[in-house]
């Protein structure tokens, strides 16, 4: 499977058109998107050792665990997600469908099931409160309507500023009110059924913040992804970018591990190339950061030549939730533990907003949430690769604070007091897992915990964030676009959009379209 080539042990040579700064899907998808239309020379620079960002997955002996895709919306058939990956891999990514039954939410005691299909969730949810079905169809087509216009809004930050101008105004009537709200306050005008509201916002994990701070522009895109039920890519997710990767180099791109960047060289103005941790430069008349958009103007950007305005802008909307995750290894079969593709959000009870503020408040609180997701029953090649083996990834929410203290110290070598604080995570995460799934106490034989540290580490995020940007109602009124007041100089991924696999793509494309036109971009949009 390709990982990419490192920097130190093939560099790479000659002159390249554009330099991408990270291989996360955005990353990806617009080095892929030049390579195939523009026809250029594109090298990928990442300071993993692998490429992918969050879709790449890690191995220890006889298991493989995702780190980021739990599962992908919009990949089936007619998905229109499924027509960019299509085009972007040539057809070598296969997807394998989620039960129908992709969510499980569960409130203490009391589980609600989201099942693929419009008309299947409506009657679902609407069967375990019969008196709100109207409540939850006008939900529905609500959600549907605002990822919509989402959309056709975030596309506009990849025209040319004069007709940007025109278009974004249009695009963003209708949608800028609702993107101004919180999910919780928009959700009231439909139901005051609390136990209603808690199940709809129940995959809040998925963007990070609870109902009364997330902005319902980012609620709607996230529960119109899924809809149409949940994917998982065949042979884990690190077929994604592994399937991207041949188009790249076929057009003579290169793509580098374990190359970090240091900073953006900037000439007369002018962004005009990179210089690398280890001394070295790759210069390029294009230079687009996938490295998100508060590393790009914190770190990457000499500060003489960094926006005001932007940074300005910036500076009002916080950097998203940090996490912990417990990456878990059984010598069983799922069908031998009792397990499905399911995944399962497990609250104590349906006071979301309460839980995360009790929990920021005191660690040693009942955590707010517990997301479980099962990577080996989601695909249908696990059984092949890691005969007689399951694997379960636990996720819960963290606050960088709580680990900060050991910031500048060594992978895996952090000190005592932090393996003892990674043990007592540990014990907690089991706590809750076994409680919902007594068949798997005594059985895991990995156990691996995943800190922000971890994230800050591999994906450079300063505060070991995991979804970039807030998702704040703040965040939709910033400046952002493809194209930077720094001459040559591009943001592409997750934050000029929204974030996961598709918020991640949409910002590949949107920066595709800004140096391509909107042809190619609409052309493969319309296969959907």
């Amino acid at each position: 499977m390709h990982l990419g080539h490192s920097y130190k042990q093939q560099p790479p040579s000659g002159r390249f058109d554009a330099i991408v700064i990270g291989s996360g899907i955005g990353g990806l998808t617009v080095a892929a998107m030049l390579s195939r239309h523009g026809k250029k020379r594109v090298l990928v620079l990442e300071r993993h050792y692998r490429i992918g960002g969050y879709t790449h997955t890690f191995t220890r002996p006889g298991y493989e665990w995702d780190v980021g895709v739990h599962y992908i919306g919009q990949v089936g058939e007619h998905g229109a997600l499924r027509s960019v990956f299509d085009k972007l891999s040539d057809g070598r990514i296969r997807w394998a469908k989620l039960p129908e039954v992709y969510d499980r939410v569960e409130l203490g005691a009391r589980g609600y099931d989201l099942v693929a299909g419009t008309q299947n969730f409506i009657e679902t949810l609407g069967k375990a409160f019969p008196a709100e079905k109207g409540a939850i169809a006008k939900y529905v087509e609500l959600v549907k309507s605002t990822a919509k216009k989402g959309s056709m809004f975030f596309m506009t930050r990849g025209l040319p500023s004069l007709v940007s101008a025109v278009a974004a105004p249009l695009a963003k009537r209708g949608y800028a009110e609702l993107a101004a709200r919180t999910t919780r306050d928009v959700l009231l005008e439909l139901t005051k059924n609390e136990e209603l509201l808690a199940v709809l916002t129940g995959q809040y994990g998925d963007y990070g913040l609870p109902p009364s701070r997330s902005s319902f522009a980012m609620h709607a895109s996230l529960v119109a992804h899924y809809l149409g039920g949940g994917y998982y890519p065949v042979g884990g997710a690190s077929v994604i970018a592994a399937g991207i990767a041949p188009l790249i180099e076929e057009h003579g791109g290169h793509l580098a591990t374990n190359a970090e960047v240091e900073s953006v060289i900037v000439e007369q103005g002018i962004a005009v190339g990179v210089r690398l941790a280890d001394g070295s430069e790759q210069r390029a008349p294009l230079v687009i950061s996938d490295a998100g958009v508060a590393n790009t103007f914190g770190r990457l950007v000499p500060e003489a030549h960094r926006p005001a305005a932007w940074t300005k802008a910036l500076s009002s909307v916080p950097p998203s939730v940090s996490y912990v995750c417990l990456y878990l290894g059984f010598k069983s079969t799922d069908a031998e533990l009792g397990l499905t593709g399911t995944n399962l959000w497990l609250y104590p009870d349906e006071k979301h907003d309460e839980n995360v503020a009790r929990f920021e408040a005191d660690p040693e609180a009942p955590f707010p949430m517990m997301y479980l997701s099962f990577p080996s029953a989601k695909d249908p090649d696990f059984a092949r690769r890691f005969p007689g083996r399951a694997t379960i990834d636990a996720i819960t929410m963290a606050k960088w604070e709580w680990f900060s203290k050991w910031q500048g110290t060594k992978w895996r070598k952090r000190g005592a007091e932090y393996d003892a604080v990674k043990a007592r995570w540990t014990e907690r995460m089991l706590e809750v897992l076994f409680k919902r799934l007594p068949q798997l106490k005594g059985r895991v034989d990995v156990a691996e915990l995943s800190t922000p540290l971890t994230t800050a580490r591999f994906a450079s995020h300063p505060r070991g964030e995991l979804y970039g940007l807030d998702h704040t109602p703040g965040r939709y009124e910033l400046p952002l676009r493809a194209k930077t007041p720094l001459p040559g100089l591009l943001l592409t991924g997750a934050d000029l959009a929204t974030c996961g696999v598709a918020g991640g793509a949409l910002g590949g494309l949107i920066t595709a379209g800004a140096l391509l036109g909107p042809g190619p971009v609409m052309d493969m949009l319309k296969r959907a």
